[in-house]
C-alpha cells in the first residue's frame, strides 16, 4: 500500500518526539531531583554515601515513575542571595527553637494558636513549595494545607493572641516568598518585586529570611 511508508514514518517520528520530550523533561528536572535529595538527607540528618544514594533513588522514582506535572524553572539563580537565604534560615531555625522551648515552659497548655491563611504573589509551583517548606521547617508553625488554585498556604501558628500577630505572620511568609523570588524567581517575578519595593519604600534587596517572634511581633 502506497501510504504504508508514510504511516510508519509518522509513527516513528511520534516515537522519537516522545523520547526527546521525556529526556528533555528529565534534564529540566535535575535541579528538582537534587533538591529532593537534599531534603531527604536533611530529614534523615545523615549525609553519608548510602543515605544520599537512597535519596537519589527515591527522587528519581518521585519525578519519573509517578509522572508528576513538570515543574517550571526560571533558569536563573543568584548565588549571593542563596547564601544570604541559607545563613538566615539556619539562624531563624536556631532562634525559633529556643523561643518554642520558652513558650512551652511559660505558657504550657494555655498557649493560644491560630490557623492563618497566606495568599502568595506567585502561582509558581516550585516557589509555593519552597515557601511552604521553608516556613514549616522553622519551629513555631506547621503547614496544614495548600490551595494551589489560589496560591494560598494555611499554617497552624503557635502563640498567636490577636489580629496584629496574625498579620505579622502573614508578612513573614510573604517576606519568605520575596527571598525565594530574589534567589531564583523569574525575571518577571523579580521585576514585580522591585516595583513593590519602590511602591512601599523598602530598601532591603537581599533574600533575608524572617521568622515570627513567638513573644510578639517579628524578627
Amino acid at each position: 500500500m502506497p501510504r504504508d511508508p508514510e504511516v510508519r514514518k509518522a509513527r516513528r517520528d511520534r516515537k522519537v518526539e516522545k523520547i526527546r520530550r521525556r529526556n528533555h523533561r528529565f534534564i529540566v528536572e535535575i535541579p528538582l531531583i537534587l533538591w529532593l535529595v537534599l531534603v531527604w538527607a536533611v530529614l534523615w540528618g545523615e549525609f553519608n554515601l548510602t543515605n544520599l544514594t537512597v535519596g537519589v533513588i527515591f527522587a528519581v522514582l518521585v519525578t519519573r515513575v509517578l509522572a508528576l506535572p513538570p515543574v517550571t524553572l526560571s533558569h536563573r539563580f543568584n548565588v549571593l542571595q542563596g547564601l544570604v537565604l541559607g545563613v538566615t534560615f539556619l539562624y531563624q531555625v536556631t532562634k525559633a527553637s529556643f523561643q518554642v522551648l520558652w513558650v512551652a515552659i511559660k505558657e504550657g497548655p494555655n498557649v493560644r494558636s491560630a490557623i492563618v491563611g497566606v495568599q502568595l504573589r506567585t502561582g509558581n509551583d516550585l516557589l509555593i513549595t519552597a515557601v511552604a517548606n521553608t516556613t514549616g521547617l522553622i519551629p513555631g508553625s506547621v503547614l496544614i494545607e495548600v490551595d494551589r488554585s489560589t496560591g494560598t498556604l494555611y499554617f497552624h501558628v503557635l502563640n498567636v493572641k490577636n489580629d496584629a500577630e496574625v498579620e505579622s505572620f502573614r508578612q513573614v511568609v510573604q517576606d519568605t516568598e520575596a527571598a525565594w523570588i530574589r534567589m531564583l524567581g523569574t525575571h518577571q517575578e523579580l521585576a514585580m518585586l522591585h516595583e513593590e519595593d519602590e511602591r512601599l519604600g523598602r530598601k532591603r534587596r537581599l533574600a533575608v529570611l524572617r521568622a515570627p517572634n513567638l513573644s510578639g511581633g517579628d524578627s
